[in-house]
């Protein structure tokens, strides 16, 4: 029997993180954690939580070294805006 077009993968395995483990994985990842005691029962086996990993996108370091003068001189530029009675930026107009 043939893999439906819409269930065919790039890579031909799932990529993405699984959230049931099969029981030698959740054995395994007791052992590490060393809540397993050798010669139990694989029958019964407690829960395990899984954690979500998020992956954070690094910020190039142009961009951040643009952006650090930048904001400095807007922050130099706020205060004599407010000191000759200007309103803010970012204010709300009167009503």
């Amino acid at each position: 029997m043939s893999i439906h077009p819409s269930l065919r993968q790039a890579g031909g395995k799932i990529s993405s993180r699984r959230n049931v483990l099969k029981r030698f994985e959740r054995l395994r990842l007791l052992m590490s954690q060393g809540r397993w005691a050798e010669g139990r029962s694989i029958f019964g086996m407690p829960k395990i939580k899984q954690e979500k990993i998020r992956a954070r996108k690094a910020a190039p370091k142009e961009a951040a070294a643009e952006a650090a003068p930048a904001a400095g001189a807007d922050a130099a530029a706020a205060p004599t805006a407010k000191a000759a009675g200007g309103k803010p930026a970012g204010a709300k107009p009167a009503a």
